[in-house]
């Protein structure tokens, strides 16, 4: 499959009710939250993982769509296996330029992660080199400030004979935002493409079926009602690109209706896009 030969940016919307969409460890999994400004953030990492999950599932046993960031192994044990099936020297000092990038390749190849966001796999004795990948994506973040809520619930199942014989129920928590409406950009370099990781049209096509669908298969009690509500695409006319991404991104605003004081769904939001693109750009709406 031929690298793609076009440059992409794109913004997905979308929305949260009464759940979690990205807890914070640092603050007892509480929501993620910009302290200044208390809009909400979801971390690029997050929002990879859902990709990676969804791509996991569609494609399960198909050639090349292996997903390397994943806890089922440690990853030097991947990297190893790769110099042992072709016969190269193991926990070489000093490794060779090409016996590294014949491990860089097979992992391209054989990955979609890599060979979509890239991978630093220098980590062990037996490196595969580092991938800056073509696709990367920024942090999320709200439109509005969100009010993260810790909700107090009844607990009935106990885990020990002690906590069992004190009472029949103890308290928990639960966090949650009760809604709030984000926006992430990310973008898809044609260069990186061609010259590192191989990235194709199919690659790219499941990208964006991935990036439409990565909440329909993470559903789970703590992220609530999760939907992706917009998908736009920036699609240039060569690999180098014929507009700055910024002066695309500010062709699609998303605010509060007049009237509207704390956003309670999609209907409280007016979504404008500019379609006048300059020239060498086309816009495309996929949800």
């Amino acid at each position: 499959m031929e690298a793609i030969n076009n440059r992409y940016e794109f913004t997905v919307i979308f929305d949260v009710e009464n759940g979690n969409p990205n807890g914070d460890p640092d603050a007892g999994n509480m929501p993620r939250v910009d302290p200044e400004t208390s809009h909400g953030i979801v971390t690029d990492v997050c929002l990879k993982r859902k990709v990676r999950n969804f791509v996991e599932i569609y494609k399960e046993g198909e050639p090349g769509y292996n997903i390397l960031i994943k806890p089922d192994r440690a990853l030097n044990t991947k990297f190893t296996e790769f110099y042992i099936e072709n016969g190269l020297e193991l926990k070489q000092k000093g490794k060779k330029e090409d016996d590294v990038k014949k491990a860089r390749d097979y992992m391209c190849k054989n990955y979609f992660d890599v060979r979509t966001f890239g991978a630093v796999m220098s980590t062990g004795d037996d490196s595969a080199g580092t991938v800056r990948g073509p696709v990367q994506i920024n942090f999320a973040k709200s439109i509005d400030p969100v009010f993260p809520l810790d909700i107090t619930i009844t607990r009935q199942a106990k885990t020990t004979e002690e906590r069992k014989e004190q009472s029949d129920t103890e308290m928990g928590r639960k966090n949650i935002v009760p809604y709030g409406l984000y926006r992430v950009d990310g973008y898809v370099s044609a260069m990186l493409a061609q010259k590192v990781t191989g990235f194709s049209e199919e690659d790219l096509e499941l990208l964006w079926t991935a990036l439409e669908n990565m909440f329909e298969h993470d559903r789970s009690a703590a992220r609530g009602r999760m939907c992706v509500r917009k998908l736009y695409i920036f699609k240039h006319d060569s690999a180098l690109g014929n507009a700055p991404a910024q002066t695309l991104f500010d062709k699609i605003t998303v605010k509060k209706k007049e009237g509207v004081q704390i956003p309670r769904s999609i209907g409280d939001y007016t979504i404008e896009v500019d379609a006048d693109m300059p020239s060498g750009v086309t816009l495309i709406e996929r949800v």
